[in-house]
C-alpha cells in the first residue's frame, strides 16, 4: 500500500531523522506563482522534463546522495534500459528501479510525440537530485543551472515530475 500524502510527510521526516540529518525543511515560496494560460495547443508544443529523481544515464556520473546540487542532461531519445537513478531516499526507488517510467516518463512522452499530441520533444531533459538540503544552495547553484539549461531547449511548456 503506498502512503497517503500526510504519510509521506511524516515517512520522509522520519526517514532522515534514520539517516541522522538534521530536520527536513519543507519548501514555501515567498508569492504565489503565476498562472499562465499556454494558448499553444500541445500538439505544437515543445515539451521537455525536469525530474528530481536523480535520474541518470549509464555512462554519466552518478549523483552524489547528501546536497548534490549539479543537474544530469537525458537525451529525450535515450532508451529506457540505460536509465538509472541515485537519491537520498533509496527506499523510494525501489519501483523506479524495476520500472524507470514510473519516475521519469520517457517512452510515454515519445509515445505522444508519436501519436501528435505533442508536438515536438526537448533535445534533452533534465535530472537533479531532490534532497538537497541547503536551500541557500538550490537558490544560488540548482535553479541558475536548471534556469539555463532549460532556456537553452527553448520550451513551450516542462513538466515537473518530483520523486
Amino acid at each position: 500500500m503506498k502512503p497517503t500524502p500526510t504519510e509521506y510527510i511524516r515517512q520522509t521526516r522520519e526517514n532522515y531523522d534514520k539517516l541522522g540529518f538534521e530536520p527536513y525543511h519543507w519548501f514555501e515560496a515567498d508569492v504565489e506563482p503565476a498562472f499562465v494560460i499556454d494558448r499553444k495547443p500541445l500538439s505544437d508544443a515543445k515539451l521537455g522534463v525536469i525530474s528530481t529523481a536523480g535520474t541518470y544515464v549509464s555512462g554519466q556520473v552518478a549523483f552524489y546522495t547528501k546536497d548534490d546540487t549539479s543537474i544530469r542532461s537525458i537525451p529525450s531519445n535515450t532508451p529506457t534500459e540505460q536509465i538509472r537513478f541515485a537519491h537520498i531516499m533509496e527506499n523510494y526507488l525501489v519501483e523506479a528501479r524495476q520500472d524507470p517510467c514510473t519516475v521519469f516518463p520517457i517512452e510515454a512522452l515519445n509515445q505522444l510525440k508519436d501519436e501528435g499530441v505533442i508536438g515536438e520533444l526537448a533535445e534533452n531533459f533534465f535530472s537533479c537530485m531532490g534532497g538537497i538540503y541547503s536551500r541557500n544552495r538550490v537558490r544560488t547553484e540548482l535553479i541558475p543551472n536548471l534556469e539555463a539549461a532549460v532556456e537553452e531547449e527553448q520550451l513551450d511548456l516542462l513538466l515537473l515530475v518530483p520523486l
